[in-house]
């Protein structure tokens, strides 16, 4: 077994970082077999120059790119170089610390496929950020667990620093977008056991952030490319089908039951046409939860769709649980919009329906029908 560590360190314009970086990863390693391999996109810095400077000294490996930019597929280029059996990648710019990689390492060596340096587990965190900045962060991984499933094994699936066992990505397809090389891993990769260190991501000193719109559009782009490749997309085409359904089933039985039944519609003014038109809107409301239900069950979480009896019911109560408070919201909007703005119940009534729905899209994917 070869016991050497490929780190990966994808760089544009970190010159003045380069040789800080190799020394204390010098330090840090000692009695390590590593290697470092630099993946520079054409700096016009000299960050390539120096690096080879450093080859006399140091295991160093440099490729430039002249054609191609972008963290990800950077690391993507480097794998067919790499001489170790694990790999970690990092950044250039010493925000992630040199001195963690011997953990990530260790994490390894106690039995994981994959080891995340972490900012989100007890000890790790994030130095001098803004609340703005805490935020996108927190809502991207946020995004990200509820979209990719398969991410929600890690805490800070964002992390752009991590070690993976080259066989995680032998025989994959890697086609990631902007920077986060992880997300693809974690979806497209084969692995059993993830392990995460903390550490604490911390403040530039030299050079200039990469991080700006075009890195978060891409990040959108990446998620929707992966909801793509991995039926997640698929997924929420048939949820939204089967909500449809749900929506006819709720709509059209109100209808049935406030327009041929007996039942008075909630735009009534009296209090017991008021009364009436609840009770006609729960009706429905249920009925169309146990139809949702049974076709999410078998056609849209079929691959999830595991365990017996036991396990059937107590989806189906959690599934209520969430619908019904779902059904609590779309009857307090239909009363606020009808009896207190004074909108006809058959607008109200949808406008009420498509919120609940969303309601429940995010809670049963992410609690009923956990991956």
């Amino acid at each position: 077994m070869n016991k050497t560590t490929s780190i990966i360190i994808p760089t544009f314009n970190e010159h003045d970082n380069i040789k800080t970086l190799v020394q204390r990863l010098s330090k840090a390693l000692s009695g390590y077999e590593y290697e470092i391999l630099f993946v520079d996109d054409n700096s016009s810095d000299g960050t390539a120059e120096l690096a080879e400077s450093l080859q006399t000294e140091y295991p160093i490996k440099v490729i430039v790119r002249r054609d191609k930019r972008g963290l990800a597929s950077a690391v993507v280029d480097a794998l067919s170089h790499v001489s170790g059996n694990n790999i970690i990648v990092m950044d250039a710019d010493l925000q992630h610390p040199p001195e963690v990689v011997p953990n990530l390492i260790k994490a390894v060596e106690q039995g994981a496929d994959i080891g995340v340096a972490s900012r989100y587990i007890e000890g790790g965190g994030c130095q001098g950020w803004s609340f703005t900045r805490r935020m996108i962060s927190r809502g991207a991984i946020f995004l990200a667990h509820l979209l990719l499933p398969a991410t929600r094994k890690v805490n800070d699936p964002m992390s752009g620093f991590f070690i993976f066992k080259k066989n995680v990505v032998k025989d994959t397809h890697l086609n990631p977008a902007g920077f986060k090389i992880l997300l693809e891993i974690l979806m497209i990769g084969k692995f059993q056991k993830v392990i995460e260190t903390p550490f604490t991501f911390v403040i530039r000193e030299k050079g200039e952030s990469k991080l700006n719109t075009r890195q978060q559009i891409n990040y959108l782009k990446h998620i929707y490319s992966l909801m793509q490749r991995t039926g997640e997309f698929l997924r929420f085409i048939k949820f939204i089908l089967v909500g449809g359904s749900g929506v006819l089933v709720n709509y059209g039985l109100y209808w049935i039951l406030t327009r041929f039944a007996g039942f008075t519609p909630l735009d009534d003014a009296s209090s017991g046409g008021i009364i009436s038109g609840n009770l006609a809107m729960a009706i429905s409301i249920e009925t169309s939860i146990i139809t949702n239900f049974l076709l999410n069950n078998f056609f849209t979480f079929a691959d999830r769709n595991t365990g017996g009896i036991f396990r059937f019911f107590g989806r189906l109560l959690n599934f209520n649980l969430i619908c019904l408070i779902g059904g609590l919201i779309q009857i307090g909007i239909a009363n606020l919009l009808t009896i207190t703005l004074g909108i006809y119940d058959l607008i109200a009534i949808p406008i009420a329906i498509i919120i609940a729905t969303l309601w429940n899209y995010l809670l049963n994917n992410w609690w009923t029908w956990r991956h």
